[in-house]
Order: structure tokens, then sequence, then C-alpha cells
């Protein structure tokens, strides 16, 4: 039976052991009864080595697969054959090879249909008579809520990429003043570019690598605020500007996650160590959403103020 399990929080722990400690319960007995297992990264991976995004269980290594080894292998008892994002994508054939003989398991971070990588394997198992089953686990979609605003008051979640120099969209910006309208909070998710090529050597062909790369809020916030300038210089005035109120996160589900609160001016300074991390542009608040954010405010004077003449 094909069986994409997962593993892990929110955001991908820092180190093997602590995906080991935040493994979900059910997972680890129904992996324990499979073939040797592989690992794989997919759509939000970290450091492949010390954080796999994707664990792909198989009887057989694939060809060129290698094995992370260490800890979360003795912690499942099975051996780990780590692919990453274009494995599982364009291998996707290789993972299901076999299913009818023998159980495969598929780790994910996160919710395993984070991502539609994940449904077309399911789809690619249905079309194969594979039955499959899942188990659902954390995502930064509900983990969010431990910052105190409301999941219910969210609206369509966006993604912030990197600006280079040639591109630099603003579309997202654009989805986060159609949510403030309609009085909804914005999840924004920062842009992760792991096992990336730069031109030359993808035109050239070669398997040369950038080094991994994770968007921080205080970045986010900067080009936020580059487009409320480049708004207003086209005679806009924006849903956002540089009050707004927002949140930063940081390693939501470890024992070291960080939330900060503040405008999007504070959050552009704002350091909350390494990766990964989340932002929210919130909308129109509750009471009791107000009280928490002011928990973790980096100003509680500049916030309360802010608060008092949003009610005036």
């Amino acid at each position: 039976m094909l069986r994409p399990l997962e593993s892990g929080s929110a955001s991908p722990p820092r180190t093997r052991e602590a995906m080991r400690l935040r493994a979900h319960p059910r997972s680890r007995g129904t992996i324990r009864r499979h073939d040797p297992l592989g690992s794989g990264a997919c759509a939000r991976p970290g450091p492949a080595r010390l954080l796999p995004s994707a664990l792909v269980a198989k009887r057989r290594k694939a060809a060129g697969s290698h094995r992370p080894g260490g800890t979360t292998e003795e912690f499942y008892g099975r051996e780990l054959i780590l692919a990453d994002r274009e494995t599982v994508e364009q291998e996707a054939d290789n993972i299901l090879k076999d299913a009818d003989l023998f159980d495969v398991a598929f780790l994910v971070v996160g919710d395993p249909f984070g991502a539609t990588t994940h449904s077309d394997l399911v789809l690619r198992a249905v079309k194969l008579g594979i039955p499959y089953r899942v188990i659902h686990n954390a995502s930064i979609m509900n983990a969010v809520g431990c910052c105190g605003l409301q999941l219910y008051n969210f609206g369509e979640t966006v993604s912030v990429v990197f600006w280079t120099d040639t591109w630099k969209p603003e579309s997202f910006f654009d989805k986060i003043g159609k949510n403030r309208q309609n009085g909804m909070h914005t999840l924004c998710l920062l842009d992760i570019k792991v096992k990336e090529q730069n031109l030359e050597n993808l035109m050239k062909g070669k398997k040369i690598y950038e080094p991994p790369r994770y968007m921080s809020v205080n970045q986010a916030a900067e080009q936020l605020l580059a487009i409320v300038q480049n708004r207003r210089l086209q005679g806009e005035e924006p849903e956002i500007t540089e009050d707004t109120i927002c949140v930063g996160l940081a390693r939501v589900g470890a024992t070291d996650q960080k939330i900060a609160s503040g405008t999007l001016q504070e959050l552009s300074i704002v350091e909350l160590g390494g990766p990964l991390h989340s932002m929210i542009i919130t909308g129109a608040m509750h009471p009791l959403e107000i009280e928490m954010l002011k928990l973790f405010a980096v100003d509680k004077l500049s916030f309360e103020n802010k608060m008092r003449q949003r009610n005036t």
C-alpha cells in the first residue's frame, strides 16, 4: 500500500534530533512496519543534510539517491533515502514502483497536501489501483494561530518571493490589499531557495547549485515597504502603509520559536534569528486578538498607541 505519511511541524526542525522529537506519534509505528525508507525534500525544504522535508520509503534505493544517516534512521528503525524536490517531481513513478507489492511511506514536513506534488502522487496511485492512507499533521497554515490571530479571520494566503535586479513582482501586494478591504488577515509564506542553479550553470546543464537562502521577516517587510513607495509614486494610496500592524514568526513549533508584532516599519529591522520565517499582515482585529498581539509587541507603548488610533 502507498501510505503518504508525514512528520515534523509547521517549520522544519534545524536538526535531526529536533525532527525526531516532533515526529507524529502515529507515523513511527507505521514506518517501522515498512521496508527500507528513502528521504526526499519537497516544496519548502531546509538544507538537505540537516533538514529533510520529505522522506520516501522504498524497498530499494533509487539510482543516485543517498542516505542521510544519523538519528532519524535510528528513530524509525529503517534505512532512509534522501530525495530532493526534483526527484519527487520528476521521478514519481520510481516512488510508486513496487507499491502494489510492498508498503511505501512518503513523509513530509507540514501537512501532506500542502503541496500539489503530493496530490499528484495520490492521483498516480489511484490510477494504478494502489490504496493509500494519510496521517495529517500541523502546518504553518494552522500553527500560525500561535500568535493569537483567529484562523477564521484569515483571507487568501500569499507567497513573497526574493526580488532580483530584473524581476520584482508585486501581485501578492494586491491580494493583501483585497484581504484588508475585507477585514481579513494575510499569511505571507516567505521565499526559500534550495538547490537553485544560476542562469549560467542552468544554460550549460551543469548540476552546480547556489547556497540555500531563506527569506527573513525583515527582508519581506523591506520589499513591502518598497512597494508602498512605488504605489505612492504612481499616485495611489495603498491599503498597506508603514504603520500597518504586522506579525513576524520564526521557527514555529520549535522550542526557540519567536513571534514579534509591530508596524511594518518596525518589522523591517527586527531580527528573529534563523529560518524558517513567516509573516502576517493584519486586517480588522477582535479585542482578544489585539490583547494577544500585545504580548509579542516589539514596542508595547507604540503598539498601544497604534491600537488607540485605530479605535478613534
